[in-house]
């Protein structure tokens, strides 16, 4: 006898929904428009595609990423309140009425919000892996307290989530999380002193944001994976494995301790892992879902990360063993060297120059507290910004 699920109308604050993510969540949202209502959203700059989702969704709050921007909406939508910046991605966050929030900005401005969302007792859909890089232990403490459920939407994490369903934790004994490789994977380090942002770009199996698939070539992406899936899943770093999987079909596994392998499967479409943070425990059918036949793909293939090809990876390991602000630095010093390549301001080896630099710059003495990683964050944006400025694209 099969169990009825009684779906009730939840309702979310996207932020960050011009970018991928939030895209993708408006088509899950529009599938199924009796059980999910955005509430409040948020976006940056994006006026064309910000303008066209307010008209759609009609949503009660606002945040956007300018003042000027404010104050053109407020007057062309009078029924909408807007707010501004980081206060406005809080205020889109906390608002009484919604049941959850998916963190879809990308970059540390993602933190405040959550953490606010957290206290106000809202659960969360995270696609922002820096909050959990920069500040898990005080995210994951905050959570616990606060009895907030924190569901991953990062399809590595989200396949980690669904695979570990119904397992006692002790029965873990390694976490595997797949990697495509991104756009240079089968380039050599000195291909790679020449590449553009054109060539960057192009992703091989998935379509996101420029600054997401520029961490992806530089496997920076699959680090901050690593860290985040320390904190949400509780697990040491020696018990996580990154492999390369270029097909990107198996989206990451679990290791039992009898050797069992359980694996999540599926197509590149990211609707997956959103709608099932949205509906977990409970699961729907995905509108105009993606052709997927694995006997068409006919194989799969996998092989060992190399971390002198790709050293990124190996610092993210390393920073998160020492754990205390060393990942916020790791984290901070790619925001601004990946934008600053984005923008033409240094050449694509620079960006990891500058990380392992600003790494190595940091010195940690005591133990810091949430307040002080986040000053540590705004200084070492501006350290490595003095540093571009003063040394340009080599």
């Amino acid at each position: 006898m099969f169990r009825v699920f009684l779906f009730t109308m939840k309702k979310i604050a996207l932020l960050g929904a011009t970018g991928s993510i939030g895209t993708s969540t408006v088509e899950v949202v529009k599938a199924y428009p009796e059980l999910f209502q955005i509430v409040s959203l948020t976006f940056h700059s994006n006026v064309e595609k910000g303008v066209a989702l307010i008209e759609q969704l009609r949503p009660r709050y606002v945040g956007v990423g300018s003042e000027k921007l404010r104050v053109e909406l407020t007057h062309r939508f009078p029924d909408i309140e807007f707010g501004v910046g980081e206060v406005g991605l809080i205020k889109a966050a906390i608002l009484e009425e919604i049941d959850v929030v998916l963190t879809a900005v990308t970059g540390s401005i993602g933190l405040q919000p959550t953490m606010a969302a957290i206290k106000a007792g809202k659960d969360i859909a995270l696609a922002n892996k820096e909050t959990l890089v920069m500040a898990g232990k005080w995210v994951m403490k905050a959570a616990r307290e606060n009895n907030v459920t924190i569901l991953p939407v990062d399809s590595e994490h989200s396949a980690i989530f669904q695979c570990l369903n119904g397992q006692k934790s002790d029965n873990l004994k390694e976490l595997v999380i797949t990697a495509s490789g991104g756009s240079f994977r089968d380039l050599t380090r000195d291909e790679l002193k020449s590449v553009t942002l054109e060539q960057a770009l192009k992703h091989p199996n998935w379509s996101m944001g420029k600054k997401i698939t520029i961490d992806s070539s530089t496997m920076m992406n699959k680090g901050l994976e690593v860290i985040e899936a320390h904190w949400l899943f509780g697990t040491d770093y020696d018990k996580i494995k990154v492999v390369l999987h270029k097909e990107s079909i198996v989206h990451s596994m679990v290791v039992l301790k009898d050797g069992a392998y359980l694996a999540q499967l599926g197509p590149s479409d990211m609707r997956e892992p959103i709608q099932y943070a949205l509906t977990y425990p409970n699961r729907l059918p995905i509108k105009n879902e993606l052709p997927f036949d694995l006997t068409q793909i006919g194989q799969l293939n996998f092989a060992p990360m190399d971390f002198e090809r790709f050293p990124m990876l190996k610092l993210a390991f390393t920073v998160g063993k020492k754990g205390g602000a060393y990942p916020t630095v790791y984290n901070a010093a790619n925001e601004i060297a990946a934008t600053s390549f984005i923008d033409g301001k240094i050449s694509y080896l620079q960006i990891e120059q500058l990380v392992q630099r600003a790494v190595e710059h940091y010195n940690e003495t005591t133990e810091v507290t949430l307040e002080e990683v986040i000053e540590i964050d705004k200084q070492t944006r501006t350290i490595v910004e003095r540093w571009i400025k003063e040394e340009g694209q080599l």
